[in-house]
């Protein structure tokens, strides 16, 4: 007969029964009842013990929660749940964020193929770590990691939807990544000026306002006429990815590069069009990442990547990552200007991080800003031989 046990600080007993493969597992009853916890236990054991069929599983669950909470188990398809969670995300989440998590649902739906179609009660945690396996196949560890935890979290939402008792994708782990394998650095001076003389057209006022503001690629591509306040020379608008308000000073190159280019009619115009329409037919920004990549290849900035007759794994091969993108911009307005002297809060307010430690992360102090520092220190051993001990003034 199955075992039970009561947890520090949880009202309910544990059932402790054995696998047929002899692992010993505890499950909550739900039960503050010792009486029915044991019923609730003995029906875990007995389903565990037996070669039951799905369905005979499904019946003893069922029994379960009824016994439990007076109700019918609510019963959903995968398929069927992870397509009214992105209908419920749909109005909490940004245009690129909703992008991403309906990309994971895609792809969860496809790894299971035929499964997708099966009650969502019989996901288990072997199926997400292995979903989470084939995408760091494809990925890097940190997008693989990413889309694991929007897994988790619609998981989450099953489980507060009473659909599963658990979350299979809780104790999935996240990939480790070695932070010394690759780095986001900042573009150098030089880099800069090949970076804009190989730029063309939109392009050369993309990376104009990348450098000068610090802005996110999204939000600097749709960034409309309204947005500007020329008179008092400030850029005014709400970031995509978190929805902050940022108002940035314009600093000169803005300025006279937008005196160069004609403003319509209309405030609501974007002011980079061709670049917006790709987000606006998109959704993300991905195909102007690509664009700019071309440029800092056209720059001798970076290798061309090989075409899918090129590489022999086509879409399987991992994405192969480089150390400067047009995030990269970020990190050099960051650091430029706290090589400057900037104070690291006013940097953080114009960059638009949320915190001193994100802030830091994009932060690459030049080796002569730091001498420049360390020769602001007073000497204060001047006149004397370091180590030499300082005469007594009695002896004088």
């Amino acid at each position: 007969m199955a075992s039970l046990r009561k947890k520090p600080n949880s009202k309910f007993w544990y059932a402790c029964f054995q696998l047929p493969d002899g692992t010993r597992v505890q499950r909550s009853t739900k039960e503050t009842s010792r009486t029915e916890a044991q019923k609730t236990a003995n029906d875990y054991e007995r389903a565990a013990r037996e070669r039951i069929t799905e369905t005979q599983a499904r019946k003893v669950i069922q029994d379960v929660y009824e016994r439990v909470t007076g109700r019918d188990l609510p019963s959903q398809s995968v398929a069927e749940f992870l397509d009214s969670w992105i209908e419920r995300k749909s109005v909490e989440l940004s245009p690129s964020s909703l992008v991403a998590y309906k990309a994971v649902v895609v792809n969860f739906k496809e790894y299971l193929g035929p499964r997708m179609d099966e009650e969502l009660l019989y996901v288990s945690t072997s199926d997400v770590a292995g979903f989470r396996d084939s995408i760091a196949k494809k990925v890097t560890a940190n997008t693989a990691n990413k889309k694991l935890k929007i897994l988790r979290s619609a998981f989450k939402a099953a489980w507060q939807d009473e659909l599963i008792s658990e979350n299979p994708a809780d104790r999935v782990a996240t990939i480790k990544t070695k932070r010394n394998e690759f780095e986001r650095r900042p573009f150098t001076v030089e880099e800069l000026k090949r970076l804009f003389e190989a730029a063309h057209g939109e392009w050369r006022g993309m990376i104009v306002f990348g450098l000068y503001t610090g802005q996110r690629l999204g939000d600097i591509a749709t960034l409309t006429w309204q947005s500007l306040d020329l008179e008092r020379g400030e850029l005014r608008f709400s970031t995509q990815k978190v929805g902050r308000r940022q108002i940035i000073p314009l600093a000169q190159p803005v300025i006279d590069y937008l005196g160069e280019i004609k403003a319509g009619d209309d405030p609501k115009a974007y002011i980079f069009p061709d670049c917006a329409s790709v987000i606006e037919t998109k959704g993300r920004a991905s195909m102007l990442s690509a664009q700019f990549f071309e440029i800092m290849v056209a720059a001798g900035l970076a290798k061309a990547r090989k075409n899918k007759q090129g590489n022999k794994q086509g879409r399987s091969a991992k994405r192969e990552n480089n150390e400067l993108s047009f995030h990269s911009l970020r990190h050099s307005a960051t650091s430029i200007l706290k090589n400057a002297g900037v104070s690291p809060a006013v940097v953080q307010e114009i960059i638009g991080h949320d915190s001193k430690a994100v802030s830091q992360n994009y932060t690459h102090i030049e080796f002569e800003a730091m001498r420049r520092a360390t020769d602001q220190m007073p000497d204060l051993l001047s006149n004397r031989t370091l180590g030499e001990p300082q005469a007594d003034k009695n002896e004088e």
